[in-house]
C-alpha cells in the first residue's frame, strides 16, 4: 500500500474521514441548495468550481439583505432624520422611505406631535416634593414652595437631535431658571394668590425665549402651577397671618358698606334740611312782606276812619285770641264777681241750631229747651264786656 493512499493506516469503519471527501460533500450540498446539478463524480477542481458559484450567490444575497436594511417607515406625526457618516443630510416626511444602509447612512425617527411633560419641584405626585427645586425666594424675602409641570412638543427635530444632549434636562433647567427669576421679582401674596396664572404665562414666554436662544428645537405648549404654598415649617403661622388679613379685609368691607349706606342718607338729610330752611326763609320773607303791605293798607284806612278801623282791629284781635280758648273769665267794674263764659257750650249750641235749621221737621218734633242760667249769664256777660270796652275807649 502506498504512503499517499487515503486509506493508509485506517481499517474499515475506523478513523476520521478524508478532508477532500468532506469538501466535496459540502460543495454538493451547497449546489443542491442553490439549484445546482449534483455531479457524478469529480476531484478537487470540480469542488472548487461549485464552491465559487455558491459563494457568489451567497454574496448576492448578503448584498440584497444589506440594501433592504435601508428601508424604514415614518408614521404620521413623526419626522425622519437621515445622517451620512454622522452628518445631517435631510428630513423625511411620513411614509415608506429608504436610505443607504449602515454604516454609510442612518435614519432616526422623531415624534414631533407627542406632548412630553417635565415635572419641577415634585415627582409623579405633588406630595413627593423635591425641596431643592421647589423652594424659591420672593422679592419681599419670603420663601415659597412651588410645584409646576411643563408640557412641550418638538418643532425642529434636527435641532432636537443635534443641539441637545439631554432635552428633558434642558427643559427642566430652563423652566426652573425662568420661574425663579419671575418669583424673585414678585411679592409673596402675589405668588400664592392672585398672580399664579400670570406667573405661569410669564414663565412660558421666558422659557421659550431661553430654549430658542439655545436652539433646542422645543416648543413650550403649557405651564401648569400644581401647588403654591409657604414651607411646611411655617404653614401654621402663615395660616394665622392669612386669617388676620382676611379679617382685616372683612372689617374694611363692612366699614365701606356702612359708609356707603350712611353717607348717602346723611347727604339726603342735609339736602332736605337745606331745602326746608330755604322754604322757611322764603315763607318768612313773604309773610313779612304781606304783613307790611297789609299794615300799609290798614294805615291808609285808619287815616280815613280811625274809630271804625280801631274797632275792626279790636274785633279781629279778640276773635283770633278767643278762637283757641274754650273758657273766658270777665272781671266787671261794678262788682267783685267774675263772669264765666262757657264758649264750648255756646259753640255746641250754635252747631245744634245750625243742624236744626237744616232739618226743620226734627226741630218741630223735638221741643227746644230754654237756655240755662249759665248760658244766659254768659250772653249777658259778653254784652256787658263789650259795653265796658267801649266806655274805656
Amino acid at each position: 500500500m502506498a504512503l499517499n493512499d487515503p486509506q493508509w493506516g485506517r481499517r474499515r469503519g475506523e478513523g476520521p474521514p478524508d478532508l477532500d471527501e468532506i469538501w466535496n460533500r459540502f460543495n454538493q450540498k451547497l449546489a443542491a441548495l442553490f439549484g445546482g446539478k449534483r455531479p457524478g463524480g469529480g476531484g478537487p477542481q470540480d469542488g472548487g468550481r461549485q464552491f465559487g458559484g455558491g459563494a457568489g450567490i451567497l454574496a448576492a444575497l448578503v448584498v440584497l439583505v444589506w440594501l433592504a436594511s435601508g428601508f424604514y417607515i415614518v408614521d404620521a406625526g413623526q419626522k425622519g432624520v437621515v445622517t451620512r457618516f454622522g452628518k445631517f443630510v435631510e428630513t423625511t416626511d411620513p411614509g415608506p422611505r429608504w436610505h443607504l444602509p449602515y454604516p454609510i447612512e442612518a435614519a432616526e425617527v422623531v415624534n414631533v406631535s407627542g406632548v412630553q411633560t417635565v415635572e419641577v419641584g415634585y415627582r409623579n405626585d405633588v406630595r413627593s416634593k423635591v425641596p431643592k427645586e421647589s423652594l424659591m425666594l420672593t422679592d419681599d424675602e419670603n420663601i415659597v414652595d412651588l410645584q409646576f409641570a411643563v408640557q412641550y412638543v418638538l418643532k425642529d427635530p434636527t435641532e432636537y437631535l443635534f443641539n441637545n444632549r439631554n432635552p428633558n434636562e434642558a427643559v427642566k433647567q430652563s423652566a426652573e431658571a425662568a420661574i425663579r427669576e419671575i418669583v424673585g421679582k414678585s411679592k409673596m401674596d402675589f405668588v400664592l394668590y392672585e398672580g399664579r396664572e400670570q406667573i405661569a404665562i410669564d414663565a412660558r414666554k421666558l422659557m421659550q425665549s431661553i430654549l430658542d436662544r439655545y436652539k433646542t428645537g422645543v416648543s413650550i405648549s403649557q405651564v401648569t402651577m400644581q401647588n403654591a404654598q409657604p414651607p411646611e415649617q411655617v404653614q401654621a403661622a402663615f395660616a394665622d397671618a392669612v386669617k388676620a388679613n382676611q379679617d382685616r379685609e372683612r372689617q374694611k368691607n363692612e366699614g365701606e358698606g356702612y359708609a356707603n349706606d350712611i353717607v348717602p342718607k346723611a347727604r339726603g338729610t342735609a339736602a332736605r334740611l337745606m331745602q326746608e330752611s330755604e322754604a322757611y326763609k322764603q315763607r318768612v320773607i313773604e309773610n313779612a312782606r304781606g304783613e307790611a303791605a297789609r299794615f300799609t293798607e290798614v294805615l291808609a284806612e285808619y287815616r280815613k276812619a280811625p274809630g271804625v278801623t280801631r274797632e275792626r282791629l279790636y274785633l279781629d284781635a279778640m276773635q283770633q285770641v278767643l278762637s283757641s280758648s274754650s273758657k273766658v273769665l270777665v272781671d266787671q267794674k261794678s262788682g267783685s264777681n267774675l263772669l264765666y263764659l262757657p264758649l264750648d257750650k255756646i259753640m255746641q249750641m250754635s252747631g245744634a241750631d245750625a243742624a236744626a235749621a237744616k232739618t226743620p221737621q226734627a226741630a218741630e218734633s223735638v221741643p227746644v229747651a230754654p237756655p240755662t242760667q249759665p248760658e244766659a249769664a254768659g250772653v249777658r256777660s259778653r254784652e256787658s264786656f263789650r259795653g265796658r270796652e267801649r266806655e274805656a275807649r
